[in-house]
């Protein structure tokens, strides 16, 4: 009974430890690798993706674009055609290896013909599978070398050199550096084996010739794909960077925006409160029930205003002061032209409708576009004249601002601008329900047109105020 009893848990510890002990090679846990270990693992890595993982995988030449500087220029059946011209470019060299190689052969026959495909196949097969192209071009090397036994050049036929030479100048351009890399030395392997096993019974030996010229090519090719990275990635950075001011720039409008908007509102809801409080004093022997109201109506106003400026005073910067004067509106439109036609902007104003007071919201919004609208005009088009007009329509209120070209006889040049004043407008439009159209008119000028909506409630408000 005391053996039954006694407990399984040291036996289980025991065969675990002993499994343990078997399967794991002595010393090598927690081995460290040495630094040229990792090396010649990575490289062998390396050398397995580039050149072997999915060799022979269709990779289709992409056709040429046709909006570089000298194609965007032609027409016809020549633009048609033109995307097709660095297939025929290969093909050209593919057919000039195998000339060469057939050229090689004082008597035709069988070998000419073998040896002169085995030139062209491998420089066609980079326009579908440039790795396995590359490997194919070393195997058709050494079969061409052992079946021609050209004294002349020797382990790269004439045909061979320049075929072997075109495929790794396009298997270079097609992949990146580092394959390229793997390619010169497989073929400067390739070429120190035949040289050592076999470059005894040859008189001329071409490996130093192929090394030094494939090595000057792909250097040239390698050069091409930095700078071609480099400019792609500092063309992203700039889209970035633009990105990041616009949105900036939208979030420091919506800002200002906030704080126009904040000050509007707390005037207002001050004003509610105070003639809330002083309504009561205006009647005399008000019911209970009215005081009641009044002070409700001023409860609510002032809490409505606390969390307003809880709300909306946290976009204030800590240096920000609220204006000292009430923020302007359509009526002080005036005193801004007069600024504006002392800057040297020639600027009409032009008002159709019935003139009424609007919301405070929408006539600021009116002016602050209005504003935005002629600093452009001066900052795009100095010596050029504008003109502002104010349409006062059923349901809203219209805006156009237009000017024309800049003048050839201006003294000031145009300075160009990042957009950033029409991304505030389209804020202030888009706050308000509305709708904008900006852009270049037909005579090389530019149009602003805006169209802020207002209910006819509170059309009906302003009126009877």
């Amino acid at each position: 009974m005391g053996t039954t009893a006694t407990p399984p848990g040291p036996t289980v510890l025991h065969v675990t430890e002993t499994t343990h002990t078997q399967t794991t090679p002595p010393g090598a846990a927690g081995r460290p690798r040495s630094p040229e270990f990792r090396m010649v693992v990575d490289a062998l890595r390396g050398l397995r993706q580039d050149l072997m993982h999915e060799a022979f995988a269709y990779r289709p030449l992409p056709r040429m674009g046709v909006d570089g500087p000298l194609t965007r220029h032609l027409s016809g059946r020549v633009r048609e055609y033109a995307p097709w011209t660095p297939h025929v470019l290969v093909a050209a060299a593919g057919v000039v290896a195998m000339l060469a190689n057939a050229a090689s052969f004082s008597e035709g026959g069988a070998t000419q013909l073998v040896c002169g495909i085995l030139a062209l196949v491998p420089v066609l097969l980079t326009l579908a599978r440039p790795v396995g192209a590359f490997w194919l071009s070393l195997a058709a090397t050494a079969v061409t070398s052992l079946v021609g036994e050209s004294w002349d050049m020797w382990p790269w036929l004439p045909g061979s050199f320049i075929s072997h030479l075109v495929v790794l100048t396009v298997v270079a351009i097609r992949t990146r550096p580092r394959t390229a890399a793997w390619m010169w030395l497989l073929t400067a392997l390739y070429g120190f084996w035949s040289v050592t096993v076999f470059g005894e019974d040859h008189y001329d030996i071409n490996t130093a010739p192929m090394l030094i010229l494939s090595a000057l090519i792909l250097l040239a090719v390698t050069v091409r794909h930095t700078r071609r990275e480099a400019r792609q990635e500092v063309t992203a950075q700039q889209t970035v960077t633009e990105h990041e001011r616009s949105r900036r720039t939208l979030l420091e409008e919506r800002t200002t925006i906030a704080r126009e908007l904040h000050d509007v509102v707390a005037h207002h809801m001050s004003v509610v409160a105070i003639q809330a409080e002083a309504a009561p004093y205006r009647v005399e022997n008000p019911p209970p029930e009215l005081e009641k109201a009044f002070a409700t109506i001023r409860e609510n106003a002032v809490a409505a205003l606390t969390e307003l400026r809880r709300v909306l005073g946290v976009v204030r910067a800590e240096d920000y002061e609220a204006p000292d004067a009430p923020q302007p509106t359509l009526a002080d439109l005036d005193g801004l032209l007069a600024n504006v036609r002392e800057a040297g902007l020639e600027v009409e104003k032009a008002v159709t409708g019935a003139v009424r007071e609007l919301p405070q919201g929408v006539e600021l919004s009116a002016y602050r576009i209005v504003q935005e609208a002629l600093s452009n005009s001066l900052r795009h088009a100095p010596g050029a004249g504008a003109r502002v007009e104010i349409g006062y329509v059923l349901g809203g209120l219209g805006l156009r601002i237009v000017n024309g070209p800049p003048p050839a006889s201006a003294l000031l040049k145009p300075s160009p601008g990042a957009g950033h004043g029409i991304t505030g407008m389209r804020e202030r439009v888009s706050m308000l329900n509305g709708e904008m159209t900006a852009g270049p008119t037909a005579d090389g000028g530019y149009e602003v047109t805006v169209f802020l909506p207002v209910p006819a409630a509170d059309t009906a408000r302003e009126g009877e105020a």
